[in-house]
This record gives C-alpha cells, structure tokens and sequence, in this order.
C-alpha cells in the first residue's frame, strides 16, 4: 500500500491521540494492522504521537524498511524503542477490546512507568469509521464485483437443491469472482462463514450472533445460515453474501423465489424499497442514526408489518451498520445511537421482513455517505426475482 494513503490513516488516528493527550499506540491486531500498515503481521505497529511508525515483527522475517526491527518478544519494546531514539511513553493506549486479558496484562508490564490506556480499539474503530478516497474506490470495485456475482444466481439453481447446496454454487462464483473468502467481524462471539443464504422458514430460526436474520445452520457449532431445506415453491430465498474482494466487507441481500411467491411477500417486499428510499433520502451529513431507524420502525408499523420487520421471535435491534475491514462498524443505525452521519462513512441498510410460512423478503445495499447525501455502491435487480417457475 503507498506510504501517502498509510501516513493519512495514521493522522486520522494521531488527531484523536492527541484530544486525549496519548503519546503514543502499540498495535498488534489484525484488522488494525492492515488499516495502518497494510497488511497482517505478527508484531507490533508502534505509533508515536510525533514521530514515525515503527514495525517491531516477528512473523515473516522477509520484512525489511528503515522504520523495521525483529523483535522475538514484547519485553524488548523498551530497549528497541530506544535503539531508535524514540522515548518511553507516559501516556500508551493498547487494544484493550481485542487483545486478550494475558497479552494486553504482559503488554502493560512491558512499560511500568507508563499510563496504560485500553482505550485504543474504540479510537481506532472511530478513525476508520470515515473512510479515505483509496477505500471508497475499494468499495466500489468490491459492489460490482458482488452485483456481478448476483446476476448470475439464476443460472446456479437446479430442480431439487437444498439452500446448502445453492449456497456452495454462490460461494463458488464469489472466489471464483476474487472473494477473498473471510468474513471479518468485530467481537470474538461473532462468526459466520461467507455469509448466508436463507429459504422458507429457517428465517425465522433465532441465532446467538448479532446479525439481522439467524437461520438454524447445518451444526451447533456454528447455528447461522443455510440448514439443509430443500428449495421448494411458494418460497422465498435470500441470499446475504458478503463481498470482501479487496479486504473490505461489502454488504448486498437479494431475494428469489421458485414460482410466483403470496402477494402478502411482494406487498412485504414493497414496504422494505419503500423504507430504503425513505432512509437513503434522509442519509445526509448530519443525520442522527437513531432518527433513521426510527423512520424505518414507524413506516414498518404503518403497513402493518412490524411484528415482522427485522425478524420474527426474535428481532434485529438496527437496521444498517457501518461496513470497513470488517462487517460491523461504525455507525450503526439503531436506538440510542445518536452519532452524526459524515461524509466518508460507509454502512450496509438492510430493511427485512420475515414471513412465516413463506420465507424472508427485503433489501440490503452497500452506501457511501458523500458531501449531498448517500450514494449506492451495490447496483443489482432489487426486486424479487423467480429463479425457476
């Protein structure tokens, strides 16, 4: 990655450093390394307040660079720090939300004198909550790649498939399209692999994750997603694939149906367009999210669909969420959040409505917050769409 767009990344985490009189960050998770050095090592990125990043790595040892030292073990830090004429911080914030309780403990112990803050995974997640010029145009790539995938489900259906069976022939396309495959997200109990596909009622089937629909899965090892119900007639299928094709995790649902659906799931599926446009009006610089997700609830109340909408025993609490280097950002349109939109802030709108009986219907596309308003980077048919029948 060129050094302009890191040293961007790095400002943008140094300005909030600086609010907060921190001298300096130790990083050393994945998500937050790729962000600031542009890929995963196993190390550590030290970043001063008023100085140049330093690479302490262990793994690969193939890196070399005027700011790159090998490093075996964390207990070093001090002594490298002053082998390149950097001083001993009085003020050092670790990932405290992501490193585990014995690494950040013996990364603590490793400056004694120091005011160690764990405040680090919430100011990072703050930075790359506003995206640069060079990860929108990620977004972008990754959108068309990901509708172009979309296109082409109709043609992956054969009579008598399983959801797990379509699912396989989808993810297929998607690496075969460049996905990279790892579905990232924030939190060590949120899992998912590529995303998922959901037919009939097994939407309906409530997950421990915090995703907008559940889905019983193939195991209880990992319940979410496609459980092996065979895709019939009169039945919806939505599929949620997620679209990391440059190591950003873009976010599309669409729905198909063998056969003509009820009319109760197109007048459904009507009210969650009608919703997204509403939302996608009012999605300025500016906007409170907790006021968009208001607007969605009462226009899901008014046609009568709110004991539906968002799931069904058991409901989303969002409707959209920040997108990045992982699936759950900032921000997140829901109740009691009444963070800004700005300009530059990426996030996935996902209006849902489960009909038992019949399956899921909705919509979810990829937005970029801009100067006037949101634009949509995920452009692909949203209307149901019969895949056999």
């Amino acid at each position: 990655m060129l050094l302009p767009e890191l040293k961007l990344r790095r400002d943008k985490i140094r300005l909030l450093m600086a609010q907060q009189e921190i001298d300096a960050a130790l990083i050393a998770c994945n998500v937050n390394l790729i962000y600031t050095y542009g890929r995963v090592v196993s190390g550590y990125l030290y970043l001063p307040l008023n100085a140049p990043a330093h690479l302490f790595v262990k793994r690969p040892n193939n890196i070399e660079g005027e700011h790159v030292r090998p490093i075996r073990k964390p207990e070093q830090l001090p002594d490298l720090l002053k082998e390149c004429g950097l001083p001993i911080p009085t003020r050092l914030m670790l990932e405290g939300d992501e490193l585990s309780f014995t690494e950040y403990k013996r990364l603590a112990a490793c400056f004694p004198e120091t005011e160690v803050l764990p405040c680090g995974t919430s100011l990072i997640r703050k930075a790359r909550s506003v995206k640069t010029g060079m990860e929108i145009e990620m977004f972008r790539r990754s959108g068309m790649a990901h509708a172009k995938v979309y296109e082409q489900i109709p043609t992956l259906y054969k009579p008598g498939m399983t959801d797990r069976q379509l699912s396989i022939e989808i993810e297929r396309l998607m690496r075969l399209e460049g996905c990279l495959g790892i579905f990232r997200t924030f939190g060590q109990s949120m899992e998912i692999f590529m995303g998922s596909l959901l037919a009939g009622d097994n939407a309906t089937a409530p997950a421990p994750y915090d995703f907008a629909l559940g889905g019983e899965g193939l195991d209880p090892s990992l319940p979410i997603g496609a459980n092996g119900t065979l895709l019939k007639s009169g039945q919806s299928i939505m599929v949620d694939m997620g679209g990391n094709f440059y190591g950003y995790m873009g976010d599309m649902s669409r729905v198909f149906s063998i056969g003509k659906l009820p009319d109760k799931a197109y007048d459904a599926h009507r009210v969650c367009l009608d919703i997204q446009e509403a939302v996608a009006e009012k999605a300025k610089p500016g906007a409170v999210c907790e006021e968009l997700y208001r607007l969605a609830i009462d226009m899901a109340t008014k046609a009568g669909f709110a004991d539906y909408f968002m799931g069904d025993a058991q409901k989303a609490r969002f409707i959209g969420h920040g997108i990045g280097l992982e699936i759950n950002e900032m921000p997140v349109l829901a109740p009691r959040i009444s963070q800004e939109l700005e300009p530059g802030m990426v996030f996935a709108l996902e209006p849902k409505i489960v009909l038992p009986g019949i399956g899921p219907v909705g919509i979810e596309n990829s937005w970029v917050v801009t100067a006037e308003g949101v634009e949509k980077l995920t452009l692909c048919q949203e209307e149901i769409l019969v895949i056999e029948g």
